[in-house]
């Protein structure tokens, strides 16, 4: 690689990881709950400090976002957080129902730091799944899920993290990724039981 070619490199990592930089400044200022020039200063000294002098694996935005389907992100999230909040309120409540959980290893489609980062982060949030550990070399997300009493039930929440997943690609990730996405929902339809019953 030419030197003219290795700064052009340096510099297109340092405009794709500006936005993570902005983020770190926002977050260390809405913690001190005042913007002065000190908070400001410090803010990007800690930010340049976290991510180049701590040993942290490079995150690379796509630099593609899809508006449609971030909104469509947003709402299935709300959807999902809603309806499984009502679910473990009626769990909670029903003295017949006998706990019947499990740790389930999901193997992800991608192997983006980021991806795998919001996709985990986003089971979290929706109450009756809790990721307890990533591994980040095989792309494999560990939970703890409710309510797993058949293997129907662990292959549904399979299919919940692969479409958190998918629906995450689909509106920050790359085009390549989005690609990759499709195709394996494609493939999984034509495996799922379903379309096994009706092709016979």
């Amino acid at each position: 690689m030419t030197h003219a070619a290795a700064d052009v490199s340096r510099w297109r990592s340092v405009w794709r990881q500006l936005p993570l930089l902005v983020a770190l400044v926002f977050l260390w200022v809405f913690l001190w709950d005042q913007v002065t020039v000190l908070t400001v200063v410090t803010g990007i000294l800690l930010a340049i400090g976290v991510t180049r002098v701590l040993y942290l694996p490079p995150v690379l935005l796509s630099g593609r976002f899809n508006p449609w389907r971030g909104l469509l992100l947003g709402l299935r999230m709300m959807f999902d957080v809603t309806v499984a909040s009502l679910q473990v309120a009626v769990l909670a409540i029903d003295p017949r129902w006998k706990p019947m959980n499990s740790i389930i290893a999901v193997q992800l489609l991608t192997r983006s730091d980021l991806v795998t980062t919001l996709t985990a982060e986003a089971i979290s949030v929706v109450p009756g799944t809790v990721v307890v550990d990533i591994d980040r070399e095989r792309g494999l997300l560990y939970l703890h899920a409710l309510g797993t009493r058949t293997h129907a039930d662990i292959d549904r929440v399979r299919s919940a993290v692969l479409g958190t997943e998918e629906r995450i690609v689909l509106a920050i990730g790359t085009h390549a990724q989005a690609v990759s996405v499709r195709e394996a929902r494609r493939e999984r339809r034509a495996l799922s039981p379903k379309s096994k019953g009706s092709d016979s």
